[in-house]
């Protein structure tokens, strides 16, 4: 675990063995500090049965490819991160539909998580760069490039994969 302070007096918490599970906590004042999973969400964009990916340019998962997605901010539903995050990275302006599925994972550097994914549409916008995107464009289930990230994304392409047309 990362060394943490106590949010409550600002202490150094010290690690110790708290219902069979390695926590922090603070000696001065008894605060326990719980990680808690990120919440990460993004979108599923198709064209002609081909799926919009994206080509990461920096780290972590530098040179694989994945879903517009990022994480869930505090002022936000996952639903309006994923809009913001296929605009952010894409340029595209989506509308966000149905729920495509929910990714838990575990091989993130930045820590465990979920994806939350979402279908959506095209509404306008064009593809503009962006400083973390190397390459974008439509795959079809033949035709998906290597490598994939984890946090999620290659579950959730191979479960469109399987669920394809083609």
């Amino acid at each position: 675990m990362a060394t943490q302070y106590c949010l409550k007096c600002g202490n150094l918490l010290t690690q110790i063995m708290l219902d069979g599970q390695i926590r922090e906590m603070c000696l001065q004042c008894g605060w326990v500090y719980y990680p808690q999973w990120k919440v990460s969400s993004g979108c599923l964009v198709e064209k002609n049965n081909a799926l919009l990916l994206l080509k990461r340019a920096t780290e972590p998962w530098l040179g694989c490819w994945y879903l517009p997605a990022g994480y869930v901010e505090i002022d936000e539903t996952p639903m309006q991160a994923a809009f913001r995050e296929t605009k952010e990275e894409t340029g595209l302006t989506v509308n966000v539909q149905s729920l495509f599925g929910v990714y838990p994972f575990d091989d993130d550097p930045r820590g465990k998580g979920i994806l939350i994914l979402y279908r959506a549409e095209v509404t306008g916008g064009r593809f503009t760069s962006n400083p973390e995107i190397s390459e974008i464009g439509y795959f079809s289930p033949s035709a998906i490039p290597e490598p994939l990230t984890g946090a999620g994304h290659s579950a959730a392409i191979n479960d469109w994969i399987m669920n394809s047309h083609e």
